[in-house]
């Protein structure tokens, strides 16, 4: 197998949503009460790690939860139910939220930069291919990274999500390139493994914090000989 383009997920993959102090320094119950230690932590876990349902969601939320990666306005609206069932409601929800889905307060993984800029020195295409309700690609500007991407598939551009195959389909046919001479990286092996039933290889990585995982890009492309 000869790779010729390597497709990246995003969120835990190339980025991840990381969390400081501030974020729930100014946050309060409805009455007015700070939330205690726990309770930040798990009001934080909920916004941080979105790929798991955290909450119980009547009929409707439950169907914007499927489909929030299609919607910017359908994620909006699950995510604010999300804050709501753990306490937080009105600005404070909203200012949240916001920040979520900031591109720019995603913090990269340490070996983000040297991936990229080595497959795209290589004459290796690379794709961003995502699950999210938000352009992403100022998170790659602001590192100057963007001049690496060829193309970026996101969901709710698409009308596609992953695991389904147009996603993919879509991307290899952009970038020309068949399936078998691509590989997908990403942490979910459920939506980017989905990947190998169109024929492209596939490499898992941990989304562990960006502080724990210094090299897991350079270790899944050193398997296939990449770098």
């Amino acid at each position: 197998m000869t790779i010729r383009a390597v497709l990246f997920d995003f969120s835990g993959t190339l980025f991840r949503l990381e969390a400081d102090e501030s974020w729930a320094s100014d946050l309060v119950t409805a009455d007015g009460r700070p939330f205690d230690e726990a309770e930040s932590a798990e009001i934080l876990d909920r916004m941080t790690t979105p790929v798991h349902q955290a909450v119980r969601f009547d009929a409707h939320h439950q169907q914007a939860w499927e489909q929030r990666d299609l919607d910017p306005a359908r994620h909006r609206e699950v995510y604010r139910e999300v804050l709501r069932q753990t306490g937080v409601v009105g600005e404070p929800a909203q200012r949240l939220y916001s920040r979520m889905v900031d591109p720019l307060l995603w913090t990269p993984y340490p070996d983000t930069g040297k991936v990229l800029e080595a497959l795209s020195g290589n004459g290796i295409q690379v794709a961003v291919v995502s699950n999210i309700p938000f352009d992403i690609r100022p998170a790659f500007r602001a590192h100057e990274w963007d001049r690496y991407i060829d193309l970026y598939a996101l969901s709710f551009e698409l009308g596609a999500i992953k695991p389904d195959r147009p996603i993919f389909e879509w991307t290899l046919e952009r970038l020309g390139v068949a399936a078998q001479d691509a590989l997908m990286v990403g942490d979910s092996r459920e939506n980017d493994g989905a990947a190998t039933e169109v024929g492209c290889a596939y490499e898992w990585v941990d989304p562990a914090p960006t502080v724990d995982r210094r090299t897991g890009l350079l270790d899944a492309l050193a398997r296939h000989n990449l770098l």
